[in-house]
């Protein structure tokens, strides 16, 4: 997924209020638009190098969008409305080699009245519901790992892909690593145990999980490397 304009970087003050970032750029303090809700534990010091996106649509509020972190010589991707798009294009273009030469991708499709899962893709006449997590936390430098904090959603999205297994459907949970440089991933068992407990059953029921590592610029991301997942 390439970006429309080249990125700006800058150095990362602070965020606040979930939302907000105050970023130096030629120091002058800009305010950016911050896309992640979570907690974005291990990459919001002072001073790391950031890259943001400018947008110059008159009804906006803030210009400027925090597309790109730099912690411990890595590049994160920190806009987590970004990640169906780069997966759209790594299924589109036979990226990820479970869905090569796919018969269908089509996004955001409802289950039921109260899900709606990220993908639903069409292969050799089975349908498989593919949900999309965002992976920004690495504690350890050679592993990626989800959540970052407490996800009831997360744990939601798990029970009804049990519930698409038992009515034909094939349910798979692709974790989008949009960091460099990264070779396993894990659950963060020890951030929110339910998610675990539930990964396991749904692993157990069937549920497939895939994780593949992005490679990052400021002027695209793409899906690069599928990642080895270390059960605990």
């Amino acid at each position: 997924m390439k970006f429309s304009k080249r990125l700006i970087k800058g150095k990362l003050i602070k965020r606040y209020k979930r939302f907000f970032t105050d970023i130096n750029i030629k120091n002058k303090i800009i305010t950016a638009h911050c896309p992640n809700t979570g907690s974005m534990m291990g990459l919001l010091g002072k001073n790391n190098d950031v890259w943001i996106s400018k947008n110059n649509d008159p009804k906006r509020k803030l210009k400027y969008t925090l597309e790109i972190i730099k912690v411990k010589n890595n590049l994160v991707g920190v806009n987590t409305l970004l990640a169906n798009k780069i997966v759209y294009e790594g299924l589109s273009n036979n990226l990820i080699n479970k869905f090569k030469n796919s018969d269908s991708i089509k996004p955001e499709v409802y289950f039921n009245k109260d899900t709606r899962f990220d993908f639903l893709v069409n292969k050799n006449n089975q349908n498989y519901f593919i949900e999309v997590k965002n992976v920004t936390l690495f504690r350890n430098i050679n592993t990626a790992e989800f959540p970052d904090a407490v996800t009831s959603r997360g744990s939601k999205h798990l029970k009804t892909l049990i519930d698409a297994i038992k009515k034909g459907y094939k349910s798979y949970v692709l974790f989008l690593v949009q960091i460099q440089n990264i070779d396993n991933f894990k659950i963060a068992k020890d951030i929110d145990k339910d998610y675990y407990k539930n990964y396991l059953l749904a692993k157990k029921t069937g549920v497939q999980f895939l994780a593949y590592r992005c490679k990052i610029d400021p002027a695209e991301i793409t899906i690069k490397k599928k990642l080895k997942i270390i059960n605990e």
